[in-house]
């Protein structure tokens, strides 16, 4: 049943021949470009799965990678707007060994999951061209059907814990004072919000550091090599961190995946394709930490997640760097450089 009322309005401010806005522009290109590196790396992992339902999780988001690339070119070509270039197929070698246990694509699938969750739900809002804003919300849609599905997977195989259960208060309360103390004084317990973003983040973090060791072991560039290193190092501190918040209130944590990395140097991955990865994943890591300062009341806290931003931000400057030098890093649709106009 519909619990709102239709605002019976003209649809010509958002027909389709439209111009695409910045917005429609700019989250169509993240979008492309996104799912064609997950192509890439749903197909290399598909090679060498052997669970069944793990296969067809696989299948069914590599299927919805395919939909969304699909879409996605053809509002660009109507548009005249150039298809970015992306990742294909000399950026995956299908036939390289089994770099990943099967456990581990479950954790990374939902992990993808939700940074496609994150491009889908603010464009939503941003965008007005009715045929842009019905591909974004099937976008959600079946996102949101794919986590229902990892999830299942991930409780029915025993591979991950719920988030911890807290008591339930007797009565509404209001908070004191001593609310925002976190070095000094008395520290109250973590509450429900916090105690929920320690969780993502740590659940984040533990797929992140299995994902960048593996990356560390068969990058092929010295340099690409030696981020990675430094980059697993900076994601163990931060999970050790989060765990203690946790552990010093008696509370549960996910565990680390490294033992899910087999040994394997011979990369399935170009240099460029794992080097974007890692910058897009702790681009996304500083994405959660402001969700995480957003609902935080105390100091100790919001020192750690400060800490964390800093050296997260550092580690994607480094790596943007890097990729520039490569000549990896595509141009996103950008604003006329009226400064350096040169009259004909």
């Amino acid at each position: 049943m519909s619990t709102i009322k239709p605002i019976k309005l003209g649809s010509n401010k958002t027909n389709i021949n439209e111009k695409l806005t910045s917005a429609e522009m700019g989250k169509l290109w993240a979008t492309y470009t996104g799912n064609s590196m997950s192509k890439c790396i749903l197909s290399y992992y598909l090679q060498h799965v052997e669970d069944e339902d793990i296969k067809t999780l696989l299948e069914n988001a590599l299927k919805l990678c395919d939909e969304f690339i699909k879409t996605t070119k053809e509002i660009f070509e109507k548009e005249n707007i150039p298809v970015p270039q992306g990742f294909g197929e000399k950026d995956v070698n299908l036939g390289a060994p089994r770099l990943f246990a099967d456990a581990f694509y479950v954790h990374y699938l939902k992990y993808a999951a939700k940074a496609g969750m994150s491009i889908y739900s603010i464009a939503i809002p941003l965008v007005y061209r009715k045929d842009v804003k019905e591909f974004f919300t099937y976008c959600i849609n079946a996102t949101i059907d794919l986590i229902s599905q990892i999830q299942e997977i991930l409780m029915n195989k025993g591979l991950i814990i719920k988030p911890p259960v807290i008591p339930v208060a007797d009565k509404v309360e209001f908070v004191h004072k001593n609310f925002l103390n976190g070095f000094f004084g008395h520290i109250r317990p973590l509450h429900a919000l916090e105690i929920t973003h320690f969780y993502d983040n740590i659940e984040n973090n533990v797929t992140s550091k299995a994902l960048i060791m593996a990356f560390a072991q068969v990058a092929r560039d010295e340099k690409v090599r030696e981020l990675f290193v430094q980059g697993r190092d900076l994601t163990t501190a931060n999970i050790e961190n989060y765990m203690k918040m946790l552990s010093n209130e008696n509370l549960p944590a996910p565990s680390f995946l490294d033992d899910l990395v087999t040994a394997s140097t011979f990369s399935p991955f170009s240099d460029k394709l794992m080097l974007f990865h890692k910058m897009d994943m702790f681009s996304m890591k500083i994405r959660a930490f402001g969700n995480s300062v957003a609902v935080n009341g105390r100091h100790d806290v919001g020192l750690l997640y400060v800490k964390s931003f800093l050296k997260i931000s550092a580690f994607v400057e480094n790596a943007a760097t890097i990729m520039i030098e490569k000549g990896w890093m595509e141009q996103p649709p950008s604003a006329v450089d009226r400064k350096n106009l040169a009259s004909e």
